[in-house]
């Protein structure tokens, strides 16, 4: 996965980082850990899985309808999009990836069984 650190992308405080078609972008102030690389290659994984463009489209609609159900609480609708709740759920877990079912963000987590 290819890094590029610089001061503009992600835009907004609360991002550390954003993974756009497979590249990186990461404040230069933040620390790149092992998590934060496995919960965006686990973003990678999902890309991949929707070849690209369609990710991005599915990711943006389901984060509008969010917005709606959560009141325009911003943050708590991008929290909730399926493809982040997988990501956030497994980045901890560094194996994650080497046992990913495909289209794992819309099977039910086995955490929330």
């Amino acid at each position: 996965m290819k890094i590029f650190r610089n001061d503009i992308i992600p835009v907004g405080k609360r991002f550390a980082a954003i993974n756009l078609f497979g590249v990186l972008f990461v404040k230069r102030n933040v620390p790149i850990d092992p998590q934060l690389l496995n919960h965006e290659k686990i973003h990678s994984a999902q890309l991949k899985e929707f070849l690209y463009l369609p990710f991005y489209i599915l990711y943006v609609l389901e984060w509008i309808l969010l917005i709606f159900r959560y009141k325009f609480d911003l943050y708590k609708a991008y929290r909730n999009i399926s493809f982040e709740k997988e990501a956030y759920e497994n980045d901890a877990d560094l194996d994650y990836l080497l046992r990913r079912p495909r289209y794992a963000m819309w099977k039910k987590s086995p955490k929330h069984q």
